[in-house]
């Protein structure tokens, strides 16, 4: 199952896209955290998208699609992926429509996880996380709002989108992200 998780900064990503991988049993393809992986190692690209990550801006989409490319040519993914941060723009989406299309595939859904800005707010002072300060999570939460709310319209018209309320406990949210899967043709495991 070829899934996409969309969501703002601090809606809870993370914990669902653990969830879905043991699921599903395919990998989890997260660009936040590929990112973070090359600032980390030191790399000519680690450091030009720290440039863009510590200003709050997205990485140009040159520098995702590459890395994503090379990601999902990997033998793991022929039997289906969970994008975790990617696509973020409708260029990224369409660049990911075409790489699918040539290799006789689409994405199966869409997850959007809905969660008010209030709450973001109060989730990121609470997680602290090194990337994360009140000026440039504002600035994340912006972006998303400009650049990636976009695809929301975009999916919906694909009849892929699925939108879930990211309010409550993790438990809570997954088993609506379950009803969704089973909206895109995957049954949800019996718990």
């Amino acid at each position: 199952m070829r899934i996409i998780l969309i969501g703002p900064p601090g809606a809870g990503k993370g914990t669902q896209c653990q969830r879905l991988v043991e699921q599903l049993k395919v990998p989890h393809l997260s660009t936040g955290e590929m990112l973070r992986a090359e600032v980390r190692s030191g790399t000519a690209e680690g450091l030009r998208a720290a440039s863009f990550m510590e200003q709050g801006h997205l990485v140009p989409d040159s520098m995702i699609l590459g890395m994503v490319t090379k990601r999902l040519e990997a033998a793991d993914c022929r039997a289906g992926f969970l994008l975790d941060g990617f696509p973020r723009t409708l260029p990224q989406a369409s660049a990911l429509d075409e790489l699918l299309e040539r290799r006789a595939m689409s994405v199966d859904g869409v997850l959007e996880l809905s969660v008010p800005s209030e709450e973001l707010v109060r989730r990121m002072l609470a997680r602290r996380r090194a990337d994360d300060n009140p000026e440039v999570f504002a600035k994340r939460i912006a972006s998303f709002e400009a650049q990636t709310a976009p695809l929301l319209h975009y999916y919906d018209q694909q009849g892929k989108l699925a939108t879930i309320d990211g309010l409550g406990d993790a438990d809570e949210v997954f088993a609506r992200v379950q009803r969704a899967l089973v909206r895109f043709g995957r049954r949800a495991p019996r718990t």
